[in-house]
């Protein structure tokens, strides 16, 4: 028995013996030289794919017919994607060649790897065929307003598998592209919005609408974010609270800053003209 040992202890040690180390390190020392070139040339590849796609978007502003600019740069975020996915892709196929991996040999025979990486990468097949469906039906398209479910913010790119919103707080959320099943474009028709002042049931409604009027008359005049003229609805009770209602239509992504606008406005002249509001008595003259 020990003898067997022995004689196999020395087949192994004249084995190691016998390989010619000089010859190992080189073939590693090159694969790995082979490596970092290959490594090399693939971000080099990136680089200069990245810069001709840039130009081409950039000229494509330039470009008078084209008129969606959020268009342009949705396509232009998108290819910019795929174009790193495929680089990714050829690069990990060329490093495994390089180190004598068989890789379409294992492609072509791995039935039971197929099927499991089929059943994981259902989720990845998903959120690229509703990103497709996204783009074709145009639901939404870098820069625009939305809101997905729950969070609202400003689309900042669309890729193959996941959409980035940045919300008003800077919030970046990734949201994958299968969960996406409502969107709220708040970027694509003009926009209603209210303009609420607090009265009471002292208010002087006369006045009121005479200087809601005569406000309208300058600001029209000076917003060009208007897209039609401001309506005048008038009081209503909304949360069991009195107030009166203006409603301005704007351009979508002005809203905000319109109504901020005419309130100000409103609340100035009220002011002036010594009209009390819900939080005043009413003032003796």
């Amino acid at each position: 028995m020990s003898s067997a040992i022995n004689k196999q202890a020395q087949q192994v040690t004249r084995a190691f013996t016998d390989l010619s180390w000089h010859h190992i390190s080189q073939q590693i020392l090159s694969k790995l030289l082979l490596i970092i070139v290959t490594i090399l040339l693939f971000f080099i590849l990136l680089w200069i794919g990245k810069l001709i796609i840039d130009h081409l978007y950039h000229e494509s502003n330039n470009v008078k017919f084209i008129k969606s600019s959020n268009r342009i740069a949705t396509i232009h975020a998108l290819i910019l994607n795929v174009y790193r996915y495929t680089c990714y892709f050829f690069l990990l196929y060329a490093i495994l060649s390089e180190i004598g991996v068989p890789v379409g040999t294992l492609i072509a025979g791995a039935g039971i790897f197929s099927i499991t990486l089929g059943l994981g990468a259902q989720g990845f097949v998903s959120d690229m065929v509703n990103g497709f469906f996204i783009l074709l039906e145009q639901q939404l398209d870098v820069g625009d307003l939305v809101q997905i479910d729950s969070i609202k913010g400003t689309v900042t790119a669309i890729g193959l598998r996941t959409t980035q919103l940045t919300g008003s707080d800077g919030t970046l959320t990734f949201i994958p592209n299968r969960n996406i099943t409502t969107v709220q474009n708040f970027s694509r028709n003009n926009m209603a919005s209210n303009v609420d002042i607090r009265i009471s049931p002292e208010t002087p409604l006369e006045q009121l609408v005479a200087v809601i009027k005569g406000s309208n008359a300058h600001l029209v005049a000076n917003t060009p974010e208007l897209s039609a003229a401001p309506v005048i609805v008038g009081p209503l009770t909304v949360n069991g609270q009195l107030i009166f209602r203006v409603t301005v239509t704007t351009k979508n992504g002005t809203q905000g800053a319109v109504v901020s606008k005419f309130l100000a406005a409103y609340l100035k002249a009220l002011r002036q003209q010594h009209i009390p509001l819900a939080w005043e008595q009413p003032i003796k003259k």
